[in-house]
């Protein structure tokens, strides 16, 4: 039976052509889903503006608003196994990783809830004797939310929950690879008690179905998570229109261990930072800059853990890796390595796809490590987005920080150092918008994210996250009886 679509509250059939989800580990089919038409799309944005304009919800106290949040998240922790199996047939991540994305899901919804009932407006009076003046807060209106297919669940409550705390309607466009857990995160708002016409999930391509839902006059604020290329395609609508943007895009990250790192703890993270999620990570550290003085050393230790990582079925336990979204980008991910063998570079482990066995049906390929690069290659440059690593050498930290810095991305990093000093010196000096320090990929809903350069603009997360998808008032009001003074 082919999937509805959750349009303005009501679930039906999208007027689009009909597409199949496929489990990425063996392609067969997970369901068949309806898309949307230009007709769905027009109904949904212009319902949506009805709905957020509408006193009920418009007028709604914060801790009213945060009651659905919490019961959002309530939910999600109660359906923590089935969403974690329906986010690997999705797009084939481990089990035990996709069910860290669900419950971050959940603990997302819980914090948006509390830090909404923590908003307060100001009274930005200077003791004028004659006006007083507060600052106030409002909805943008109608939210484009369009999210990647790497995490999913966890990119799209992100989204979801600080634009409806804050009073807006959103429409949610999700990538059209893993469509199935946004509307089954449709389901769990209604349940919630969410109104009607405040939430739409429109599957479809990005450039029919995304373009329409951003180029729409009614839509007032872009959010979108993804690729550089389709991030600057957005910017550019969003300045014709003159409307907000929370671009989330491409990353080429430097890991960087230090002379005085601890090498176990340092090799271990590292690997998790390059080849959980099989490389499919904006913040994937996959960029190496390793002190001469221990480079052999460390080489050594961190491919023995790499040829040990366990890549198989997602639905499998102990797995450390499970398969790429499909087989076009394992495609794209095996020319990278092939390039870098062309530039001069030497593949220390993997560098093929598994195509024999439990893996012929599916889109395996084994955690790779490569060396032999200048930054300057290809692969060193461009986002290769899966799990490849590139080793490079460094003697000193001006050296260093040049290299790491000599990117058009800025997203995130990471530093293995035993000195505070010198992480704190470096990681001022680094242009990206997270640093890690003697860790890596861990994330706090509380923290601001974003990126530098071509990694993105704006912020997600953080209390001021439920600010960004609003706009800011001011408000004078007269205490005098006297009439205003002409200027003759």
């Amino acid at each position: 039976m082919v999937k509805e679509l959750y349009i303005a509250g009501e679930w039906r059939l999208g007027r689009g052509h009909v597409i199949q989800s496929t489990f990425p580990a063996d392609n067969s089919i997970n369901a068949e889903i309806s898309t949307a038409s230009a007709e769905d799309i027009e109904e949904a944005i212009a319902k949506a503006d009805q709905a957020w304009r509408a006193p009920e919800w418009r007028n709604r106290m914060p801790h009213e608003r945060a009651k659905i949040l919490y019961k959002v998240a309530d939910i999600i922790e109660a359906r923590v196994d089935e969403l974690s199996q329906l986010q690997t047939r999705d797009n084939g991540k481990p089990l035990a990783e996709t069910r860290g994305l669900v419950l971050s899901a959940a603990a997302t919804a819980r914090y948006v809830a509390a830090a909404c009932e923590t908003l307060n407006d100001e009274l930005t009076s200077q003791r004028a004797p004659d006006f007083m003046t507060l600052s106030v807060h409002e909805p943008v209106g109608v939210v484009a939310a369009i999210t990647p297919w790497n995490s999913p669940i966890a990119s799209e409550v992100q989204k979801l929950a600080p634009a409806l705390a804050g009073g807006n309607a959103v429409i949610l466009k999700p990538a059209e690879a893993t469509s199935l857990i946004a509307l089954e995160l449709a389901k769990i708002f209604e349940e919630a008690g969410l109104p009607k016409g405040l939430l739409s999930v429109l599957v479809g391509k990005g450039s029919v179905v995304g373009d329409a839902i951003v180029k729409h006059p009614l839509v007032r604020k872009i959010s979108f998570t993804g690729g550089t290329t389709t991030g600057r395609h957005l910017a550019h609508i969003a300045a014709d229109k003159l409307i907000t943007t929370s671009l989330e895009l491409g990353g080429k990250s430097p890991t960087i261990v230090l002379p005085d790192a601890d090498i176990e703890l340092a090799a271990k993270g590292i690997a998790y930072g390059i080849f959980s999620s099989a490389g499919q990570a904006c913040i994937a550290g996959s960029r190496l800059f390793i002190h001469s003085s221990i480079y052999d050393q460390f080489l050594t230790r961190l491919v023995e853990i790499t040829k040990g990582l366990r890549v198989g079925h997602p639905e499998q336990k102990d797995v450390h890796m499970g398969s790429l979204i499909n087989q076009a980008h394992l495609q794209s991910v095996d020319r990278y390595v092939q390039l870098a063998k062309q530039e001069g570079g030497e593949v220390l482990t993997g560098g093929e796809a598994l195509t024999t066995g439990e893996f012929a049906k599916g889109s395996f390929y084994l955690p790779t490590i490569i060396t032999g690069l200048k930054n300057q290659a290809k692969v060193c440059q461009e986002e290769i987005f899966g799990p490849v690593l590139v080793v490079m050498k460094y003697d000193n930290e001006q050296d260093l920080i040049q290299q790491a810095n000599d990117s058009c991305f800025g997203l995130a990093a990471g530093i293995w150092t035993e000195s505070y000093r010198k992480a704190w010196r470096i990681s001022r000096a680094l242009e990206v918008g997270t640093v890690w320090i003697n860790t890596y990929k861990k994330f706090s809903i509380s923290a601001p994210f974003g990126g530098f350069k071509d990694s993105g603009i704006g912020r997600e997360k953080g209390r001021l996250g439920i600010l960004s998808y609003m706009q800011q008032k001011s408000i004078y009001m007269g205490l005098s009886d006297q009439p205003n003074a002409w200027c003759d």
